[in-house]
């Protein structure tokens, strides 16, 4: 939820916003997966808010069934958290 009010401004398309969370699987994180994106960023020899969201989705992907492929405009650093278990594509 927090990332999708990160998301809303006064001229967000509403009608839109819903039409893409449609598509979108939105997954809770709790205690455990905290833990887990804490562990992955300290693996990672990363800490901070920067890459907090990226350990988040990081830890989300790896919990995937294989093969899965992330999108993502910072390979680099998805690299560095996913290892080779998820294939990163560059956008």
């Amino acid at each position: 939820m927090a990332l999708v009010a990160e998301a809303v401004h006064r001229r967000t398309d509403r009608a839109r916003l819903a039409w893409v969370l449609s598509g979108v699987r939105i997954v809770p994180v709790g205690d455990e997966e905290a833990k887990a994106v804490s562990a992955l960023l300290i693996a990672a020899g990363l800490h901070g808010h920067r890459y907090a969201i990226d350990a988040a989705v990081a830890e989300m992907a790896l919990r995937q069934r294989r093969p899965v492929v992330m999108l993502t405009s910072d390979v680099d650093d998805m690299a560095k958290l996913c290892g080779d278990r998820v294939r990163l594509v560059a956008v």
